[in-house]
């Protein structure tokens, strides 16, 4: 029985971020910094269970996809090999990378991911915070690792576990190294080349010059490769990190928390219907979050660029 899959990666991982959960719960409370509110954790577990719940049916869907592109893969493997599995766990990074960048400039796919980002807090809870529509299509974005070789089973538990990292990045509490020394010149090292608590920081962050950065769950090289990396400022003089979206939401209800990005999607495909012709409208659904034909609203770069010439 292959004890790599998906299900024991997280059957390992809950009561070990239960624990943490509990312990940053103390440490909050203790110094006072209201990183948690009961009702925007009770969202966060309702959206985990629900993403589970749909996962779940999804799961025989899923997997004849790509058992059926596995039938066709390009290299025959020994999955016992360190190869086998490094090739595993970083290609299924990358391809999270390019999926989370998707996610991020296709409003059509920022309507699932916003989810993930519409909470003004940050903890632990809020990596439970899931994408609950995700599951849906989540894995077509595997399909270049199957046909390598990779089974499906161990993409997955590839997957899990760079999410679980990932998870555990949801904190407030670990700054930026800042230490000198060896274990400074190491801690160093390790920003480097994988995401830290600070890089998520960034990420979710609404403050224009953070938007839509540091898109890694487990390597942060892939944003310092294709130009999506900023780190955290920390010099007084900048503006202090602002969780939540740019316009937050008023309606903070279950069901208006996964679906208001729809809504306004379904609103801007059909104003000005008599005067848009269909390509402009369907722009409004798969252009960047923001995109608009009169400029009335901006995208993050745009936003970004007004920025910068501010700043000169």
């Amino acid at each position: 029985m292959d004890i790599f899959t998906h299900q024991n990666a997280y059957k390992w991982f809950i009561p070990i971020c239960a624990l943490a959960i509990f312990i940053e719960m103390y440490f909050s409370y203790k110094r006072k910094a209201k990183n948690y509110e009961f009702k925007d954790v009770s969202t966060n577990v309702y959206f985990a269970l629900t993403n589970v719940l749909l996962d779940g049916l999804m799961y025989v869907t899923s997997f004849i996809v790509m058992d059926f592109f596995f039938k066709y893969r390009l290299i025959n493997w020994e999955s016992t090999g360190v190869l086998y599995w490094f090739i595993a766990f970083v290609g299924q990074d990358f391809l999270y990378y390019i999926h989370h960048y998707v996610d991020h400039h296709s409003r059509f796919f920022w309507a699932v991911h916003v989810t993930h980002h519409n909470s003004e807090y940050y903890n632990l809870s809020t990596g439970f915070r899931s994408p609950v529509l995700q599951p849906l299509y989540r894995f077509i974005f595997l399909i270049p690792l199957i046909l390598v070789g990779i089974e499906p089973l161990h993409i997955m538990f590839a997957y899990a576990m760079n999410q679980n990292y990932g998870t555990l990045c949801h904190t407030n509490f670990i700054k930026p190294n800042k230490r000198k020394g060896v274990l400074g010149f190491f801690l160093n090292i390790w920003e480097y080349i994988f995401v830290t608590p600070s890089h998520h920081r960034v990420h979710h962050a609404s403050n224009v010059k953070y938007l839509d950065k540091n898109m890694g769950m487990f390597l942060i090289i892939w944003d310092r490769m294709f130009g999506t990396f900023q780190a955290e400022e920390t010099t007084e003089e900048y503006e202090k990190l602002k969780f939540g979206l740019t316009s937050p939401l008023e309606d903070k209800g279950p069901v208006n928390i996964i679906f208001h990005e729809w809504k306004a999607i379904f609103a801007d495909f059909f104003k000005n219907k008599k005067h848009l012709p269909l390509g402009t409208r369907l722009k409004y659904v798969f252009m960047p979050p923001g995109w608009s034909h009169d400029g009335s609203t901006q995208t993050s770069k745009e936003l970004q660029a007004d920025l910068r010439s501010q700043q000169k």
